[in-house]
């Protein structure tokens, strides 16, 4: 019997040519979000990002209260800023902390009878008066780690903002990296995310409320939590209050 060619059917043709017209459309979709993709990563630079913060940070004029707020500890403090020159003043016992943002770096401060301390080394891993807060978080010096990228963005509170990765350098810090939100119109620090050099988080800072005083826009609270690495677990919660 000779062999025969089988035509397939008039369905038959009209379910793969269905199938063929489906296959196209989602390789377009697919095209389409990779396109979408790329135009996301047009980043702004994140060194220009960084010196936009530090000179936020150092352009403020203010005089206020405030406290540390952690379980039943409360620590009171004065908080005077002058242009780049922020003064922490503790009592019982009397500690007045100084910390000074230059464009290069930041110099924390201990305000002695005879001068001026520097806090540096292993004083820097120490918390402040019992608190979740280390002076290393007050000194401000992931703002200036080399080489930090913006990996993304996101909205934090409504507030639309530049996510970046900064690493220290060598052994500098107590931390191996941190993940940090700046808001991309203020220049405001929304959320830091600190982690060992395991990868594992370790500290938490977020603002959870800002205020307005004489027409300007100040923090009002936020909270600060230490955790376990190993279950993920918040050990310590602080937190920093400015009253108006």
């Amino acid at each position: 019997m000779k062999n025969r060619l089988v035509h397939p059917a008039p369905r038959q043709r009209e379910n793969k040519s269905r199938r063929t017209l489906r296959q196209a459309v989602l390789l377009l979709a697919g095209a389409l979000l990779l396109s979408t993709s790329a135009i996301g990563q047009n980043f702004p630079d994140a060194e220009q990002v960084l010196a936009n913060v530090r000179l936020r940070q150092s352009q403020q004029q203010i005089d206020l209260q405030g406290q540390l707020r952690q379980d039943t500890l409360v620590v009171p403090f004065r908080l005077f800023q002058d242009g780049p020159v922020i003064r922490y003043i503790f009592s019982n016992p009397d500690e007045t902390l100084q910390l000074r943002i230059a464009a290069n770096d930041s110099r924390l401060d201990e305000i002695t009878r005879g001068g001026l301390k520097k806090i540096s080394g292993t004083r820097l891993d120490e918390p402040v008066r019992g608190t979740a807060i280390s002076y290393e978080d007050l000194a401000l010096k992931f703002l200036y780690w080399p080489n930090p990228r913006v990996v993304g963005a996101d909205f934090i509170r409504t507030r639309n903002c530049w996510k970046m990765q900064l690493q220290p350098s060598a052994n500098d810090s107590q931390y191996g990296s941190v993940l940090l939100w700046v808001d991309k119109d203020s220049g405001a620090l929304m959320r830091m995310e600190a982690y060992d050099r395991a990868g594992k988080l370790v500290k938490r800072f977020e603002v959870v409320s800002a205020q307005k005083i004489e027409g300007r826009w100040f923090l009002k609270q936020m909270r600060v939590e230490a955790l376990d690495p190993q279950t993920n677990r918040v050990k310590a919660r602080t937190y920093l209050e400015i009253k108006s």
